[in-house]
Protein backbone atom coordinates (compact mmCIF):
# COMPACT_ATOMS: atom_id res chain seq x y z
CA UNK A 1 0.00 0.00 0.00
CA UNK A 2 1.31 3.39 -0.97
CA UNK A 3 1.72 6.24 1.76
CA UNK A 4 0.46 8.92 -0.65
CA UNK A 5 -2.51 10.54 -0.23
CA UNK A 6 -5.80 9.55 -2.54
CA UNK A 7 -7.57 12.41 -4.49
CA UNK A 8 -10.28 12.03 -6.71
CA UNK A 9 -10.13 13.84 -10.16
CA UNK A 10 -13.65 15.52 -9.36
CA UNK A 11 -11.85 17.16 -6.61
CA UNK A 12 -10.08 20.37 -5.56
CA UNK A 13 -6.84 20.90 -3.24
CA UNK A 14 -5.28 24.29 -3.33
CA UNK A 15 -1.50 24.03 -3.87
CA UNK A 16 -0.08 25.05 -0.21
CA UNK A 17 -2.63 22.82 1.47
CA UNK A 18 -1.59 19.89 3.34
CA UNK A 19 -2.47 16.27 3.20
CA UNK A 20 -1.23 13.57 5.29
CA UNK A 21 -0.24 9.53 4.04
CA UNK A 22 -2.98 7.30 3.14
CA UNK A 23 -5.90 10.20 3.39
CA UNK A 24 -8.91 9.83 0.94
CA UNK A 25 -10.52 12.85 -0.85
CA UNK A 26 -13.58 11.76 -2.57
CA UNK A 27 -15.53 12.61 -5.23
CA UNK A 28 -16.48 16.80 -5.57
CA UNK A 29 -14.07 18.13 -2.43
CA UNK A 30 -12.49 21.40 -1.83
CA UNK A 31 -8.90 21.98 0.35
CA UNK A 32 -8.38 25.34 0.69
CA UNK A 33 -5.35 27.56 1.05
CA UNK A 34 -3.48 26.64 3.77
CA UNK A 35 -5.53 23.68 5.62
CA UNK A 36 -3.29 21.05 7.20
CA UNK A 37 -5.18 17.52 7.01
CA UNK A 38 -3.56 14.39 8.64
CA UNK A 39 -2.42 11.13 7.55
CA UNK A 40 -5.53 8.30 7.68
CA UNK A 41 -8.01 10.43 7.10
CA UNK A 42 -11.55 9.95 4.81
CA UNK A 43 -13.52 12.76 3.47
CA UNK A 44 -16.40 11.64 1.92
CA UNK A 45 -18.35 13.27 -1.12
CA UNK A 46 -18.71 16.71 -1.02
CA UNK A 47 -16.64 18.03 1.95
CA UNK A 48 -15.22 21.20 1.98
CA UNK A 49 -12.81 22.45 4.27
CA UNK A 50 -12.03 25.79 4.86
CA UNK A 51 -8.52 28.09 4.76
CA UNK A 52 -6.18 27.00 7.58
CA UNK A 53 -8.65 24.78 9.41
CA UNK A 54 -6.39 21.86 11.15
CA UNK A 55 -7.42 18.67 11.32
CA UNK A 56 -6.26 15.76 12.91
CA UNK A 57 -4.96 12.07 11.73
CA UNK A 58 -7.28 8.74 11.68
CA UNK A 59 -10.56 11.73 11.11
CA UNK A 60 -13.47 10.56 9.41
CA UNK A 61 -15.87 13.34 7.69
CA UNK A 62 -18.71 11.67 5.81
CA UNK A 63 -20.89 13.83 3.03
CA UNK A 64 -21.90 17.21 2.45
CA UNK A 65 -19.96 18.81 5.24
CA UNK A 66 -18.18 22.22 5.43
CA UNK A 67 -15.28 22.37 8.03
CA UNK A 68 -15.02 26.18 8.00
CA UNK A 69 -11.93 28.67 9.34
CA UNK A 70 -11.63 28.63 12.96
CA UNK A 71 -12.84 25.23 13.36
CA UNK A 72 -10.45 22.46 14.33
CA UNK A 73 -10.65 18.81 14.33
CA UNK A 74 -8.55 16.61 16.74
CA UNK A 75 -6.99 13.08 16.36
CA UNK A 76 -10.28 10.36 15.69
CA UNK A 77 -12.79 12.82 14.81
CA UNK A 78 -15.73 11.76 13.42
CA UNK A 79 -18.16 13.68 11.35
CA UNK A 80 -21.69 12.42 10.86
CA UNK A 81 -22.97 13.08 7.30
CA UNK A 82 -24.45 16.77 6.60
CA UNK A 83 -22.60 18.04 10.17
CA UNK A 84 -22.72 21.83 10.51
CA UNK A 85 -20.59 23.98 11.52
CA UNK A 86 -20.57 27.78 12.36
CA UNK A 87 -17.72 30.68 12.50
CA UNK A 88 -19.96 33.68 12.90
CA UNK A 89 -21.49 34.51 16.36
CA UNK A 90 -23.59 37.46 14.52
CA UNK A 91 -23.69 36.92 10.98
CA UNK A 92 -24.73 39.57 8.66
CA UNK A 93 -24.14 39.74 4.84
CA UNK A 94 -24.12 43.71 5.02
CA UNK A 95 -21.66 43.47 8.11
CA UNK A 96 -18.70 40.78 6.96
CA UNK A 97 -15.95 40.16 9.69
CA UNK A 98 -13.28 39.09 7.30
CA UNK A 99 -10.91 37.03 9.34
CA UNK A 100 -12.29 37.16 12.56
CA UNK A 101 -13.73 33.96 13.45
CA UNK A 102 -14.87 31.78 16.84
CA UNK A 103 -12.72 28.97 16.89
CA UNK A 104 -14.92 25.98 17.55
CA UNK A 105 -12.36 22.81 18.97
CA UNK A 106 -13.52 19.15 18.67
CA UNK A 107 -11.65 17.13 20.89
CA UNK A 108 -10.11 13.82 20.13
CA UNK A 109 -12.42 10.72 19.62
CA UNK A 110 -15.17 13.00 19.48
CA UNK A 111 -18.65 12.18 17.24
CA UNK A 112 -20.72 14.12 15.50
CA UNK A 113 -24.04 12.67 14.30
CA UNK A 114 -25.41 13.57 11.08
CA UNK A 115 -26.89 16.83 10.84
CA UNK A 116 -25.92 17.83 14.15
CA UNK A 117 -24.91 21.77 14.49
CA UNK A 118 -21.93 23.05 16.49
CA UNK A 119 -22.27 26.52 17.09
CA UNK A 120 -19.31 28.66 16.88
CA UNK A 121 -17.48 29.03 19.85
CA UNK A 122 -17.78 26.05 21.55
CA UNK A 123 -15.69 22.95 22.37
CA UNK A 124 -16.73 19.34 22.28
CA UNK A 125 -15.09 17.48 24.76
CA UNK A 126 -12.66 14.23 24.29
CA UNK A 127 -15.04 11.29 23.28
CA UNK A 128 -18.40 13.02 23.71
CA UNK A 129 -20.98 12.21 21.23
CA UNK A 130 -23.37 14.30 19.70
CA UNK A 131 -27.34 12.93 18.77
CA UNK A 132 -28.18 13.30 14.93
CA UNK A 133 -29.85 16.45 14.17
CA UNK A 134 -28.41 18.05 17.92
CA UNK A 135 -27.37 21.84 17.95
CA UNK A 136 -24.94 22.55 20.42
CA UNK A 137 -24.95 25.52 21.63
CA UNK A 138 -22.64 25.64 25.06
CA UNK A 139 -19.33 23.47 25.48
CA UNK A 140 -20.00 19.80 26.15
CA UNK A 141 -17.83 17.86 28.73
CA UNK A 142 -15.49 14.68 28.04
CA UNK A 143 -17.59 11.48 27.81
CA UNK A 144 -20.47 13.40 27.57
CA UNK A 145 -23.38 12.34 25.40
CA UNK A 146 -25.88 15.09 24.35
CA UNK A 147 -29.04 15.41 22.25
CA UNK A 148 -32.05 17.58 21.42
CA UNK A 149 -32.27 21.37 20.66
CA UNK A 150 -30.57 22.97 22.61
CA UNK A 151 -28.22 19.94 22.81
CA UNK A 152 -28.74 18.52 26.82
CA UNK A 153 -26.92 15.85 28.58
CA UNK A 154 -28.48 12.96 28.66
CA UNK A 155 -25.95 10.70 29.95
CA UNK A 156 -22.15 9.43 29.42
CA UNK A 157 -20.61 7.49 26.42
CA UNK A 158 -17.29 4.99 26.84
CA UNK A 159 -14.41 5.75 25.15
CA UNK A 160 -15.60 2.77 22.45
CA UNK A 161 -18.88 4.62 22.04
CA UNK A 162 -21.16 2.57 24.18
CA UNK A 163 -23.72 4.12 26.39
CA UNK A 164 -22.99 3.70 29.75
CA UNK A 165 -25.28 3.04 32.61
CA UNK A 166 -25.08 4.11 36.43
CA UNK A 167 -22.38 1.33 36.76
CA UNK A 168 -20.02 3.51 34.86
CA UNK A 169 -18.58 -0.03 33.67
CA UNK A 170 -18.48 -0.81 29.89
CA UNK A 171 -19.21 -4.10 28.57
CA UNK A 172 -15.74 -3.11 26.69
CA UNK A 173 -13.76 -3.79 29.92
CA UNK A 174 -12.99 0.09 30.41
CA UNK A 175 -14.23 1.63 33.67
CA UNK A 176 -15.56 5.17 34.74
CA UNK A 177 -15.73 7.38 37.70
CA UNK A 178 -17.69 10.93 38.40
CA UNK A 179 -15.44 13.49 40.02
CA UNK A 180 -16.64 17.00 40.37
CA UNK A 181 -19.36 16.37 37.54
CA UNK A 182 -16.21 15.31 35.19
CA UNK A 183 -16.12 11.37 33.91
CA UNK A 184 -12.55 9.90 34.38
CA UNK A 185 -11.32 6.80 32.84
CA UNK A 186 -9.65 4.81 35.52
Amino acid sequence: MTDQAYIHESSYVDDDAVIGARTKVWHFCHIQRGAIIGSDCSLGQNVNVGPGVVIGNGVRIQNNVSVYEGVILEDNVFCGPSCVFTNVATPRANFPVHGEYAKTRICEGASLGANSTVVCGHTVGRCAMVAAGAVVTHDVPDYALVAGVPARQIGWVCECGCRLDNSLDCRCGRRYELKEDRLIQL
